[in-house]
């Protein structure tokens, strides 16, 4: 009798952790969701669909990239934050939700750090700091002059609150005062700015350099230690007199909080894997980009200093916290 019960008991254990093991074991088994929270073309848009592609062919499952955009990044980083944790839902994030929504708005829907589950970091885009190409100030030089001469008359194209914040650290560390002109993204204050509507405005390479190409806008900064291989001609900031300054958006992969850490860690792995590629490393460069793949705890870390450095420079610049 006692053997019986063993072996039914042993029985109910096996079919217990069959029904919830493999659940996981077996992951993905079907559809994985992958949010952007920026616009079709956009540097993150087109990193989540080669990391998508890769992933699709390597897992036997399709990975579906889904745009989110709009609200400063409310819209996406609160739908990945509110979703389950089994692996079907992750995101591919840029700074401003993950990093500046923290230091620059007291109240968000979602917590930067809890309500997710760092994945792998990917890469880091130089941002560029750029004028009109029918511009007066031919150099960073000319533009700090001018900006110093006639405190608060300048204006400058926002289009995310994290090239807000580079944008006044810059200012900060030159003493200058300019007015910030918000713009619903990235495209449209780049768009404004080539059409001359605004004196200057900083991004990354990625949403620029067409237009730089183009004979739209002129460059003439970069944010990189050194200068970039699309932009040899126009100099560092800190080469042009502002010693030490840097500014990268950057990407990473989160899942939402609690996804299973086999599941969080397969994933990782894939995603180094992918971006460490000839073929991901090739991707990043023709974007401007410079790979910086780490895993779920250097993204973590990362991610908390970034946090800890924006908040002191919103204070310090005095940005207004909404």
């Amino acid at each position: 009798m006692l053997k019986t019960v063993l072996a039914g008991a042993t029985a109910g254990v096996a079919l217990l952790a069959a029904t919830v093991t493999p659940a996981y074991a077996a992951w993905p088994d079907h559809a994985v969701k992958v949010i952007v929270s920026l616009p079709p073309g956009s540097g993150a848009d087109t990193t989540a669909r080669f990391i998508s592609q890769t992933l699709s062919k390597e897992l036997g499952q399709p990975f579906v990239v889904e745009n989110r955009p709009g609200a400063n990044s409310f819209i996406a980083a609160r739908a990945v934050a509110e979703a389950a944790p089994d692996g079907y839902t992750i995101f591919v994030a840029s700074n401003s939700p993950m990093v500046t929504n923290a230091a620059v708005f007291s109240k968000l829907p979602y917590d930067p750090v809890k309500s997710f589950a760092p994945v792998a970091s990917i890469a880091r885009f130089p941002m560029v700091l750029v004028v009109p190409a029918n511009s007066p100030f031919k150099t960073l030089q000319d533009l700090v002059a001018a900006a110093k001469r006639a405190p608060g008359r300048l204006n400058y194209a926002s289009g995310t609150p994290t090239y807000q914040v580079a944008m006044e650290r810059f200012h900060h560390r030159n003493g200058i005062k300019a007015n910030p002109i918000q713009y619903k993204g990235t495209s449209p204050a780049i768009n404004d700015l080539a059409g001359g509507n605004v004196d200057y405005s900083i991004a990354e390479i990625s949403a620029v350099l067409p237009l730089i190409k183009g004979d739209k806008l002129r460059a003439l900064a970069v944010g990189s230690d050194t200068r970039l291989k699309d932009l040899p001609d126009t100099p560092t900031v800190s080469e042009s007199g502002t010693t030490g300054y840097e500014a990268y958006a950057w990407t990473g992969v989160f899942a939402p909080a609690n996804t299973p850490a086999n599941i969080v860690d397969k994933l990782s792995a894939l995603v180094r894997k992918a971006m460490n590629s000839p073929e991901g490393a090739a991707f990043i460069n023709n974007l401007g980009g410079i790979l910086f793949t780490g895993t779920p705890a250097q993204l973590r870390d990362f991610q908390v200093k970034e946090i800890e450095a924006t908040r002191e420079i919103v204070k310090a610049a005095n940005i207004p916290v909404e």
